[in-house]
């Protein structure tokens, strides 16, 4: 492999892995804001408050997202297979 066939790789590689983690960390965020917001509203300042809410959105945003995930996975590894077969 060559510097540019390397780079071509990893950039593929990035580029998978910011599209398949990116809804789980948006709704995360958009999640841990509103818990946030709440809590600056009602002066609650309980630390643990944000973790329930947000492990279940995220496990249900995993649910909803898991077959893109799965897709965008398995695509990146046939360009994977592709490059390594076809030298």
């Amino acid at each position: 492999m060559t510097g540019p066939e390397v780079l071509d790789v990893a950039r593929d590689a990035i580029m998978t892995l910011v599209l398949v983690s990116s809804p789980l960390m948006l709704v995360g965020l958009v999640v841990g804001v509103a818990i946030s917001l709440i809590q600056a509203l009602t002066q609650i300042q309980e630390m643990t408050l944000v973790f329930v809410p947000k492990i279940i959105a995220i496990f249900l945003a995993m649910i909803l997202a898991l077959p893109l995930m799965g897709d965008l996975l398995a695509g990146h590894m046939m360009r994977i297979a592709a490059k390594i077969t076809g030298g």
